[in-house]
């Protein structure tokens, strides 16, 4: 059972309108990094949990990440007030109205228009929100890896809108904000590193000639790089004609195990679908060819001519 409060978990204090940062906003809000994605994606992961700890966590963090959604529509909202009335009484004149709202060549008058200066579910280029932001795949190893990384993205997106505005109370709203994503970031490692062993994730083990070694197959300019994801007496460490054999010893060719009627079938195909390596037929091409086409096949005699 869900309750709301009215009062949000932290005071929303706008001192102006401003349309075009309100666009910028919705990344947080409709966006892959947003608190929608967030609060599903721990809620969704609570409900299959069956760890009872792990569950209280999820939920505690998804309900909160539901009140980091309210804060930021508030925002939203409050910076699109002034442009929402400006729209719908039409006050102005129609070109000063389009001026205010696009301000310095953002597209806010897109959501101004469309969603009449709400809080749409889209991100600040206007893509609707999506259940594909969503990649909990069901093991909690892999799952709490991938909560870490989410808040660590959203923390990245909230410094950069932190430094797009000189607003005192939105700069401290999204402080707030963004500091609870290190917050959920500490417990999702916490409750990580409680579950022993937590690597590799899953239950079998890694094949044991595969799992320590590094292949260099990235060569040219620059030079191979080596570090300690490479280098030390955990790695072994293969380059140059070595990294390109394959790795089971085999010959690198792909087989499969046909029956007999099936192979004969195949053989028909393939006789059927062959190309003639000797042949150079006159193409389409070839017909409408015009100067700067290099060779094409001359259309009398079949050899090749140059354009």
């Amino acid at each position: 059972m869900f309750a709301h409060n009215k009062r949000l978990q932290y005071t929303v204090r706008v001192a102006g309108p401003n349309p075009g940062l309100a666009n910028l906003m919705l990344e947080q809000f409709g966006g892959p990094q947003g608190e929608l994605a967030a609060a599903i994606r721990y809620f969704t992961q609570a409900l299959a949990e069956d760890d009872a700890s792990r569950k209280d966590m999820l939920l505690d963090i998804a309900t909160e990440e539901l009140s980091h959604l309210e804060v930021i529509g508030n925002i939203v909202v409050m910076l699109n007030k002034g442009a929402k009335g400006k729209l719908a009484e039409g006050v102005e004149e129609e070109g000063e109205i389009y001026r205010s709202i696009t301000g310095a060549g953002n597209d806010s008058h897109v959501t101004q228009v469309l969603y009449g200066a709400g809080a749409p579910l889209i991100n600040s280029a206007g893509v609707p929100w999506s259940a594909a932001y969503i990649d909990t795949i069901g093991d909690p190893t892999c799952d709490l890896r991938s909560n870490i990384a989410a808040e660590s993205r959203a923390k990245i997106v909230y410094e950069r809108l932190i430094n797009l505005t000189d607003d005192p109370g939105v700069k401290e709203a999204l402080g707030f904000l963004m500091t609870r994503e290190v917050a959920h970031q500490k417990s999702f490692e916490k409750a990580l590193y409680a579950i022993e062993p937590n690597f590799p994730p899953g239950k079998l083990p890694a094949d044991p000639r595969f799992a320590d070694t590094y292949f260099s197959l990235s060569s040219g300019n620059g030079g191979d790089h080596r570090g300690p994801w490479n280098e030390g007496e955990q790695w072994n460490y293969v380059d140059g004609e070595n990294a390109f054999t394959p790795a089971d010893g085999g010959d690198g060719s792909a087989s499969v195990q046909v029956s007999e009627a099936d192979a004969q079938t195949l053989a028909a195909y393939a006789l059927r679908t062959q190309s003639n390596v000797d042949a150079d037929p006159l193409t389409g091409a070839d017909l409408g060819a015009g100067p700067g086409a290099g060779k094409t096949t001359d259309s009398a005699n079949g050899q090749a001519r140059r354009l």
